[in-house]
């Protein structure tokens, strides 16, 4: 039997530094672990980002070993059919992210998870990107779990 690929959809404001991080190392762990999830990102607020991908995630990944695979899409905002064709979809700042919902998307603000990333006006990215390393890590790890049962 083929198992079907499943979705996570991580969001942040602009689609450029947090969630792509998770993207990335979620892809990369999932892959590594055969978690038939696949990750992608979007933005409740893009703001003109000029570089597809944040300086901060870049090196982050490089640190941790993952590759970025020659993916330099530039950042792409949140739609309606983004959230219908994802089986999971994570916010990771609620204090930042749950009034956007509400405002854009109403119907799915309570639907979703919520973590508590910072992003670079309250953390540095050394503070910042390791807990969203753990979040990630412990998501695959609750996804496989669910997977074997």
């Amino acid at each position: 039997m083929i198992e079907s690929m499943k979705q996570v959809l991580f969001l942040c404001s602009g689609n450029y530094y947090r969630s792509r991080f998770a993207e990335h190392l979620f892809n990369w762990l999932a892959t590594k672990s055969d978690l038939p999830w696949r990750a992608d990102s979007r933005g409740l607020d893009l703001w003109g980002n000029i570089r597809p991908i944040s300086r901060h995630a870049l090196q982050g990944l490089r640190l941790r070993g993952v590759p970025i695979n020659g993916e330099h899409r530039h950042p792409v905002r949140l739609a309606l059919a983004d959230l219908a064709a994802s089986d999971l979809v994570i916010a990771v700042k609620e204090a930042e992210h749950r009034a956007m919902m509400k405002e854009q998307f109403p119907l799915w603000a309570n639907l979703i998870e919520y973590w508590h990333v910072d992003d670079l006006d309250c953390a540095r990215p050394e503070e910042a990107l390791p807990i969203l390393d753990r979040e990630v890590r412990a998501l695959v790890e609750r996804l496989l779990e669910a997977e074997g049962e």
